[in-house]
């Protein structure tokens, strides 16, 4: 198997027909077929079909094409590591951030790199943390802002911030706190719109749940925070969760937080990277902006709920 095998299959499968990715490639449509099918005889698989919409990937073809991906991205990532300056990083970073913190970290981090490394390429990926467990384990990822759930250990991680979850509603809510904190038996009692459960909030809401001894009754499951906050604005119910997401609508008075006062129901922020795929320059370099970036939030008061873990002082 060869590199130029993976590139070719990668841009198939991109471009959706043999002819156009072809033309981008550079190379003669039958060379290319032939190219494909030394690869499928050497998987034992079929990896492509022709369909009514172009040439797309079979099971087979789209478990390869992830692999694909990571390989060639390792492969970049290895180049960029020889040639490029320490003084100096350059070359592609992709970092992955879960939905429930993107609206922390996410602006300041895109501007924090501009300014600083502008020789960077930085891809920005917001995804559930499922997913992005999967795209830092295979390589497609350097980093990934991730949930210390107890299952980061396969990965080399650096603390960043705690941040308090709390009971959040509609600002003139049915379901409103009538004081400035609530229990979490009451919280329970409400119709609560909660993540689903790939996203890394909801274990942790469900483990201290447990750990209570309680039970969540009525919950609505939502795999977008968009939509969790139009669902919320229309009073649908209450949910559980760290400011972050929700701060613009705390801000403008839409919305309004209150503190649990029983238990302390929390999620530890962690910045992650592979053990076993060592970074470049330009992702060390990334590495530190954000744990700088991070503190500093914490520290201006811009991350509401935040606080810097000792690890990151």
């Amino acid at each position: 198997m060869e590199l130029r095998q993976l590139r070719y299959f990668v841009a198939i499968v991109d471009h959706g027909s043999l002819s156009r990715a072809a033309r981008v490639l550079h190379i003669v449509q039958p060379a290319l077929t032939q190219q494909l099918q030394q690869l499928e005889e050497e998987l034992g698989a079929t990896l492509l079909h022709r369909s009514a919409q172009g040439m797309q990937a079979t099971d087979a073809g789209k478990i390869f094409y992830e692999h694909a991906l990571a390989i060639l991205k390792q492969v970049s990532d290895a180049k960029s590591a020889v040639s490029q300056s320490t003084d100096k990083p350059s070359g592609t970073v992709a970092l992955g951030i879960p939905q429930s913190a993107s609206g922390a970290l996410a602006f300041p981090l895109l501007t924090a790199v501009r300014a600083a490394y502008p020789e960077i390429v930085f891809q920005l990926t917001e995804e559930l943390t499922g997913n992005l467990t999967e795209q830092l384990a295979s390589g497609r990822l350097n980093l990934a802002i991730l949930f210390d759930d107890g299952q980061l250990n396969k990965f080399s991680t650096t603390p960043l911030v705690e941040e308090e979850m709390m009971f959040i509603t509609k600002a003139d809510s049915q379901f409103a706190c009538k004081k400035k904190t609530i229990s979490l038996a009451k919280a329970l009692q409400v119709p609560l719109i909660l993540p689903s459960i790939q996203h890394g909030v909801r274990p942790r809401i469900e483990q201290v749940v447990r750990q209570q001894g309680l039970k969540i009754e009525h919950v609505i499951d939502i795999t977008s925070i968009a939509i969790l906050k139009s669902a919320i604005l229309a009073d649908m119910g209450a949910t559980i969760l760290p400011v972050s997401p929700l701060l613009a609508e705390i801000e403008r008075g839409e919305m309004r937080a209150c503190s649990i006062s029983d238990v302390k129901l929390s999620r530890t922020v962690s910045l992650c990277a592979s053990k076993n795929i060592p970074l470049t320059n330009a992702a060390m370099a990334v590495e530190k902006l954000v744990l700088e970036l991070s503190s500093d939030l914490v520290t201006s008061g811009k991350w509401i709920g935040a606080q810097v873990l000792k690890s990151n002082h």
